[in-house]
C-alpha cells in the first residue's frame, strides 16, 4: 500500500503529516526497509512552542521523513486553524507498534537515552513481553559532546536497524539531525521519555484517560512538578488563535 505522504499541515511553520495511526505505522514500516536513514519526530504542543523561537529546530523538525501530531492539543490546534489533522499519532504507540513489528520481522533495535541503568531495564522488560524482540544495544543519555562519536561507533557496530533515542526536545531531534550522516541505522526516532515507561519507572496513563484525550491530566497529577511544562498547552493554543486571526480566518 502507497502511502501519501503529501498531505501535511503546518502549525506555527512545523509541518505535521496528515496521517490516521494506521498509515503513520505502515510508512515506518515501509521507511524501515529502505536504505537510508530515516528521522522519525513526533512533536507536541511544547515542542512546537520551543521551535518558535528556535529556526533551526523548526526546519529540523520538518526535515523528518514523518512527523506526527504527539498530543491533543496539536490536534487542537489543527481544528482552531480549520487545517483538521485525522487523529493524534503519540510517539510511544508508534514506537510501541514498531518494537511488536521488529519482534516479528527480525529487525533489531538499539535503545539510547535515560538515566544509567534505565535503558538496560527497559531492554529486560521490553525481552520478556516480546521473547524474539533483538536489542542490538543500550547506552544511558548522559554524555559530553566529545563522546558523540563514541556513542555513534557503538550504535553503528552494534548493527542495530532502528535507533530510539530518548534525551528529551529538542537534544533528540538536534542529536539525530547533525549526526544522520554518520549513522548506519536504516529508522531513527525521538521519542522522550518512552524509556522510563517501557522500563516502568514512569506508568502510561490508564486507556480510559487515553481514550478521552485526558493523557496529559493524568500525568499531571502523577507528577505536579511539571505544572510548568504543561503550562505549554496553553500557550500554545492562545498563539494557535492569534496566528489564525493573522491570516483572517
Amino acid at each position: 500500500m502507497v502511502i501519501n505522504m503529501n498531505n501535511k499541515i503546518n502549525i506555527l511553520g512545523v509541518n505535521i503529516d496528515n496521517l490516521s495511526f494506521n498509515d503513520a505505522f505502515e510508512k515506518t514500516k515501509q521507511l524501515l526497509e529502505s536504505s537510508n536513514l530515516d528521522l522519525i519526530f513526533t512533536p507536541n504542543p511544547e515542542i512546537i512552542m520551543l521551535a518558535q523561537n528556535d529556526k533551526n529546530f523548526r526546519d529540523i523538525l520538518n526535515s523528518a521523513s514523518i512527523c506526527t501530531p504527539d498530543g491533543i492539543g496539536v490536534v487542537y490546534g489543527a481544528k482552531i486553524l480549520k487545517t483538521p489533522l485525522v487523529e493524534r499519532v503519540a510517539g510511544f504507540d508508534l514506537a510501541t507498534s514498531l518494537i511488536g513489528h521488529a519482534a516479528e520481522s527480525g529487525k533489531s533495535i538499539f535503545l539510547f537515552g535515560a538515566a544509567p541503568n534505565i535503558a538496560e531495564t527497559a531492554a529486560e522488560k521490553l525481552c520478556e513481553k516480546y521473547p524474539n524482540l533483538k536489542i542490538a544495544g543500550t547506552r544511558n543519555g548522559y554524555f559530553t559532546e566529545s563522546e558523540t562519536d563514541e556513542i555513534v561507533n557503538q550504535i553503528n557496530n552494534s548493527n542495530a536497524d532502528i535507533l530510539f533515542a530518548c534525551l528529551g526536545a529538542p537534544k533528540q531531534e538536534k542529536w539525530l539531525y547533525d549526526n544522520r550522516d554518520k549513522l548506519n541505522v536504516k529508522l531513527a526516532l525521538g521519542l522522550g521519555g518512552a524509556l522510563d515507561v517501557f522500563a516502568g519507572n514512569v506508568k502510561r496513563a490508564p486507556k480510559i484517560f487515553i481514550k478521552l484525550n485526558l493523557e496529559w491530566f493524568y500525568r499531571l497529577l502523577k507528577q505536579p512538578t511539571r505544572i510548568k511544562r504543561f503550562m505549554a498547552l496553553p500557550k500554545f493554543i492562545i498563539v494557535v488563535m492569534r496566528s489564525r486571526k493573522k491570516v483572517g480566518k
